[in-house]
């Protein structure tokens, strides 16, 4: 049996059903236990789809660490065809070959391919002729049979240099390549017996593909001599594998399609090279080959829902797990770190929900590094977070885009709810100005860090004071610009601030010119008609009706809670109010 790596995934098949059980009780921290292999044991689904599967194939004879417990290998068949015809040949072949996720239905064949540049003194057939052989040495070594002592390296290309003139490399065309040749990128993959990384196509770590070869096949075996990639058939020239669909595992010539039999009946009538030929294949999949909800799967008890979805805020995944999870929650992060390396350092769960003034989240550290200290990157901005100490939200990333989109060069933003500034440091590479504020000393700490990091600390103002004294403040300042956009980002409460807009333009003269500003207010709503709901609690706080009010529906935070933006002009009664 021959190893053949491919560069990037390989390809599954034909499998004989496995067993696979689950966790009878809470695991330890560690991904795979001494209990996985044991939990890897339970009854075959009835129903198995088309495709690679960790129910189906069989293990490996030596599962020596947790990982291998995930190691399925699946019997294939290939069409073994010259390398310069595969592409046309799997353009005409779709329909039969493999076609799985994250598959190439093409393998290379390790040690029968040659450079580029010798492929012109090879030809097309392959050659024993002394002529064409001593050429090739010539071109290789800088002699050939008859040719005496090999010269050295800088006498060789001397002699080649000799031959140019001014029509340009008359003898030797490609020359510059032979004197100064480009240096080869190399795939890691497995090391030669001197301990050098061998060239070519090393084994990927999602999977690879091995030839079963026929005993009493009749072949040479060249191991002793050229090593074990060469103890096949002789060569015959650069190949590639065309792995076939798994319905043809194990069949034979006669019971293949019509489209694959036409092919290797038109090649034995053009061709004499026995380059074309059925060859059967075992096909190795890795741990690395499977997504998280295929390992999740078969780790978590059956009927259990698998968690598939986490916010990411820069290196730290942030999942929501149910309880349910809680028995598994090391388990379940220790692959989600394992499936988003190195995206992903950290794994945390949210263990309370979010019920302080500062809007901080209780979170556990479930796998990875400690540090909740992360750099997150948004509209071409940096903004350091520490979540521990203040909020962030990835998924409010499209609100925040849309709610840029309503502010113009001209205006002066107010932030009464600005946290660590995804919203003011942004808007102030748009607006003339922007004033932002934050009850939390840690949040007006990072706020006023990014706004340095981002270079805009010139155009933004920043306070830390409950939201009502900084409403009262900032309008009642004769200092402060005139302020046209007001945002009010804390769903929980802000509806409850807007009563501070009652009367902030009271002192003013009624003949001076002024700005009533836009405010865009957030909030929650569980009722059946999110919107009016919301649009009463803002009429109640602001004790006006005769007001429009344009409604957003951000989200759906919770099965039957909304999350809503509700952005209005500040009547002029409310603002004259007494």
């Amino acid at each position: 049996m021959a190893l053949y790596p491919l560069p990037t995934a390989i390809i599954l098949n034909r499998i004989t059903p496995f067993a696979c059980r689950f966790f009878p009780k809470p695991l330890s921290s560690s991904l795979f236990s001494a209990s996985v292999s044991a939990a890897i044991t339970a009854t075959l689904p009835q129903h198995l789809s088309y495709g690679p599967s960790l129910y189906k194939g069989h293990k490996t004879s030596h599962q020596n660490s947790d990982e291998e417990n995930f190691t399925r290998v699946f019997d294939i068949t290939a069409l073994r065809v010259p390398a310069e015809q595969c592409f046309s040949l799997e353009s005409r072949l779709r329909g039969h070959l493999l076609n799985w996720p994250r598959i190439r239905n093409i393998a290379r064949v390790a040690g029968d391919d040659i450079d580029d540049e010798l492929k012109e003194f090879i030809g097309n057939d392959i050659s024993t002729d002394d002529e064409t052989l001593t050429v090739l040495e010539r071109r290789i070594y800088g002699k050939g049979e008859g040719d005496g002592e090999k010269m050295c390296s800088v006498l060789y290309r001397d002699k080649l240099a000799k031959t140019f003139n001014s029509i340009g490399y008359v003898k030797f065309e490609n020359l510059a390549k032979i004197s100064r040749p480009k240096k080869k990128k190399w795939k890691r993959g497995e090391k030669e017996g001197n301990g050098s990384e061998r060239r070519g196509y090393g084994r990927s770590d999602m999977s690879m593909v091995e030839v079963v070869e026929e005993e009493g096949s009749g072949d040479e075996d060249f191991s002793g001599l050229l090593g074990d990639d060469f103890r096949i058939r002789k060569w015959s020239g650069s190949t590639r594998l065309l792995l076939l669909d798994e319905r043809y595992a194990n069949k034979g010539i006669e019971e293949m399609p019509e489209a694959i039999k036409a092919v290797l009946k038109e090649h034995n009538e053009e061709s004499t090279r026995l380059s074309f030929e059925i060859v059967r294949c075992k096909l190795t999949l890795l741990y690395n080959y499977w997504q998280m909800n295929e390992v999740l799967e078969v780790l978590l008890p059956q009927g259990m829902i698998v968690p598939s979805a986490f916010e990411t805020v820069g290196h730290i995944a942030h999942l929501n797990l149910r309880d349910e999870h809680f028995p598994y929650k090391k388990l379940i992060a220790k692959v989600v770190l394992d499936k988003n390396k190195p995206k992903i350092q950290t794994v945390v769960n949210k263990t309370d929900v979010i019920h302080n003034d500062y809007r901080t989240m209780q979170l556990e550290v479930l796998a990875g590094n400690h540090s909740l200290v992360t750099t997150v990157v948004e509209n071409g901005l940096y903004f350091d977070v520490d979540l521990a100490a203040v909020y962030w939200n990835s998924r409010l990333a499209t609100e925040r885009q849309r709610l840029l989109s309503c502010f113009t060069n001209n205006d002066v933003v107010c932030d009464v709810f600005a946290g660590v500034g995804p919203i003011a440091i942004s808007a102030a590479k748009k607006v003339k100005y922007v004033y932002a504020n934050d009850l939390n000393p840690n949040a007006v700490e990072y706020l006023e860090r990014n706004c340095v990091r981002n270079k805009l600390e010139r155009k933004i103002e920043i306070f830390n004071m409950d939201g009502r004294r900084f409403i009262d403040s900032i309008f009642a300042s004769e200092k402060a610009r005139p302020i046209t956009q007001v945002v009010m980002n804390l769903p929980n409460d802000a509806a409850e601030f807007l009563d501070s807009f009652r009367g902030i333009f009271r002192n003013k003269h009624a003949d001076k010119q002024f700005t009533l500003p836009r405010i865009h207010v957030y909030g929650f709503s569980k009722a059946q008609d999110p919107e009016f709901d919301f649009h009463e609690k803002i009429r109640i706080a602001l004790s006006e009706v005769a007001f429009e009010v344009q409604m957003h529906k951000v989200r759906l935070v919770a099965p039957g809670k909304w999350m809503l933006c509700a952005s209005f002009v500040l009547p002029e009664t409310v603002a004259f109010a007494k």
